[in-house]
């Protein structure tokens, strides 16, 4: 049998490459450009009906391909307009157009789905769609898409998307895109986003309770949240320097990459907040009016940066997203006041000294994608790249990073051979020692050297 990731009835010799950590999710033979997706979501009996039309490009000739999709019923596949033939054995739509597909061509994919949306399971818990005490999130990083609606399940698969949702009208639907339409009907109101930016579909996601939509901070970037009535209070001061992160993680990265960015605050206890396309969801329990949990209004806003408009080409390069998002909150404490982005790498690199050396962060394997080893130890790689290089030299080799892959997928050979662009001596031994090895090097020394107050820490 043809492995799961890759197109089934494939011409020979017919690129068959799946994510290096997650070879069940994502399938090969075709990119998908757009999806197209119109829901209808029963909230009291937690039962979704959709249908999605995607549009793909075949990479290579197709007598067969797949699809990622979570336990629902499959009613009805058609390609290009006509009756396909489908097997649905969750988490993989195997699909048999009436006519083979021909290399390079462009085609629609029609699903009619329905069912009761579950998180799907892998080693770090189950995730993806579920369901709040009063509503439902969407928390789909890495393997949750499916769960929801059919895609190719890659990070490295970014597209469009167009979605529509219904649900009752008391409820307030928050879709990672910039809101087309709402019109309210007798006793739904029906939502309509767009999503005009490449997105992995991972990062799209759906938030339904009965919130306040209110602007979240005045600026250049529209900046809104979504939050129970209940924790206005609390809310508005723990978020009330939102518009100041916002400028300084502009300063530090270059212009946010996405036309607004939208916070939700659900009404249920979150183990951690959940970043998503131009989106960042907290539990009531980040809120507690004293800024507590500022770091990670921080880390998720540097997300939009690292990880959603710079998106990891496989999962093995996450470091990419958390290291660089765990630094951005170092850099923001020593903005705001606290502690340097110095005296942070110092803590660290003394609790890293403490555990095991059992990790390379270039490289962490699956079961260990998302250990705090990757993110404080990513976090000290760019600062040990910042002490050899310079102020000048970091500061702008980050912002052309960004600029130079916005919206694009990227990997650790990237960086590093960005980066060495803007070093005086090779970086191969940093590199090496800090991503490709597990035992921890020493913390460099930090020159003697200004530090401008907002812009580094």
């Amino acid at each position: 049998m043809t492995p799961a990731a890759g197109p089934v009835g494939a011409a020979p010799g017919a690129d068959h490459s799946a994510d290096s950590y997650l070879p069940g999710h994502g399938n090969g033979g075709y990119r998908v450009l757009h999806y197209d997706l119109d829901l209808d979501y029963r909230i009291t009996s937690n039962r979704l009906a959709g249908k999605a039309v995607i549009t793909a490009r075949a990479t290579q000739s197709l007598s067969r391909f797949t699809l990622d999709l979570g336990r629902f019923r499959v009613q009805d596949v058609r390609v290009d307009g006509r009756p396909a033939k489908f097997a649905h054995r969750p988490d993989k739509l195997r699909i048999k157009p009436e006519h083979a597909i021909r290399h390079g061509a462009i085609f629609k994919i029609e699903i009619r789905y329905a069912g009761k949306p579950a998180p799907i399971s892998g080693h770090w818990g189950d995730i993806g769609w579920d369901e709040l005490t009063d509503g439902a999130l969407v928390a789909s990083q890495p393997i949750g898409a499916p769960s929801w609606f059919p895609c190719n399940d890659r990070p490295d698969n970014k597209a469009t998307f167009w979605v529509k949702v219904a649900a009752a009208s008391p409820y307030t639907v928050v879709v990672t895109g910039d809101l087309v339409t709402r019109r309210r009907g007798a006793g739904n109101t029906t939502w309509v986003y767009e999503r005009n930016e490449p997105t992995a579909p991972y990062l799209m996601s759906v938030q339904v309770g009965r919130y306040e939509l209110v602007e979240l901070a005045a600026g250049r970037v529209v900046q809104r949240a979504a939050i129970p009535p209940r924790v206005q209070d609390l809310f508005w001061y723990d978020f009330g320097r939102h518009g100041e992160i916002m400028a300084d993680l502009e300063r530090l990265f270059g212009p946010y990459p996405f036309p607004e960015y939208v916070v939700v605050v659900v009404d249920d206890d979150l183990d951690d907040p959940i970043e998503a396309q131009g989106m960042s969801v907290f539990g009531r329990n980040h809120v507690d009016g004293q800024r507590t949990h500022e770091r990670l209004i921080v880390h998720e806003l540097a997300h939009q940066w690292f990880g959603n408009s710079l998106t990891v080409a496989d999962w093995r390069h996450i470091w990419l997203n958390e290291g660089f998002a765990t630094y951005a909150e170092w850099l923001w404490s020593g903005a705001s006041g606290g502690p340097s982005a110095a005296a942070h790498a110092a803590q660290w690199h003394a609790w890293l000294a403490t555990q095991p050396a059992d990790l390379a962060i270039g490289d962490p394997g699956v079961e260990r994608m998302f250990d705090p080893l990757v993110y404080k130890r990513g976090a000290l790689t760019l600062h040990a790249l910042r002490l050899r290089v310079g102020e000048a030299a970091f500061f702008a080799l980050l912002r052309s990073w960004v600029a130079e892959h916005q919206h694009q997928t990227v990997t650790t050979e990237q960086f590093r051979e960005h980066a060495g662009r803007f070093a005086a001596r090779p970086l191969d031994d940093l590199f090496a020692a800090w991503l490709d090895r597990p035992e921890l090097p020493p913390l460099p020394r930090n020159p003697d050297r200004p530090v401008a107050r907002g812009a580094h820490g």
